[in-house]
């Protein structure tokens, strides 16, 4: 019987792109946050124990075609090889700031700058720049990374439908801009800052309901489903080319999960 490696773990470098699951991090708008409590102790039971209640919505975290579909397909109902696969982490974060609208445009730019194609089933992951800005980034500002982080409308999810992208992953609170989902409605006074800052009103640039959680609507019945909140080791990949896996817990009648994202790159 050969001992000889599968592959020369001298050239492979795994990055570890998630966000920690944790009380800590702030839960989606109006979702209860997490919590974690002791149920056993080591003085008292000789073994520690933990139970956890909160929302999937925290954290890394991969939504699920249930999440917004009747019927759709749970966590566990999702085969394992399409989690992981081939893609890209397309560094998009000297296009976009605050309130920022990206597109198809600004994708194909990034990645015609980067000397990157984006090829049928591809995985993509967008790096905005916003995971510096969670809790646990290296310059935490929890309004600005919930409810300032850039995003898309629907032409960007036609653009997914068109190129036949696999699924999505973003380093912010959410694969949709803040202010097409409940935030536009619980925080009219950051969408007043944002018009001031576009010179447009909201309802011009992203009318509803064709605009809210296009990213979810449009694309879940087509499969093309996302990762929240990824960060962790980002910028070391950021425009390359790598074998990506997401790896959430086979949750059955689950509609969406934690998981671990990972990059993995032969250098």
């Amino acid at each position: 019987m050969s001992n000889k490696s599968v592959w020369d773990w001298s050239k492979i470098k795994i990055y570890d792109l998630s966000q920690p699951t944790s009380p800590k991090a702030p839960p989606f708008m109006w979702y209860p946050p997490f919590k974690v409590t002791w149920i056993k102790r080591l003085s008292e039971h000789n073994v520690n124990a933990q139970y956890i209640e909160g929302p999937l919505h925290t954290g890394t975290h991969f939504d699920g075609q249930l999440h917004f579909m009747t019927g759709g397909k749970d966590i566990a109902s999702i085969d394992i090889n399409y989690f992981i696969g081939e893609g890209l982490v397309l560094d998009i974060s000297k296009y976009v700031g605050d309130y920022d609208i990206y597109t198809s445009q600004t994708i194909e730019k990034a990645a015609k700058e980067a000397g990157l194609e984006i090829k049928p089933d591809d995985i993509l992951i967008i790096h905005t720049g916003y995971h510096r800005y969670a809790w646990c980034g290296p310059e935490p500002d929890e309004v600005r990374y919930m409810c300032k982080h850039p995003g898309p409308t629907a032409e960007f999810a036609r653009w997914c439908i068109e190129k036949k992208i696999r699924w999505l992953g973003i380093d912010a609170a959410s694969q949709d801009h803040p202010f097409n989902t409940v935030i536009r409605r619980a925080r009219p006074d950051l969408v007043a800052e944002a018009e001031k800052k576009w010179g447009k009103k909201i309802d011009e640039l992203m009318p509803w309901p064709e605009n809210y959680q296009v990213m979810h609507i449009a694309l879940f019945p087509k499969m093309i489903l996302h990762v929240e909140n990824i960060g962790g080791e980002i910028e070391k990949v950021a425009n390359k080319r790598c074998l990506i896996m997401a790896l959430p817990f086979k949750f059955e009648g689950g509609e969406t999960a934690y998981c671990r994202v990972i990059a993995v790159t032969s250098e």
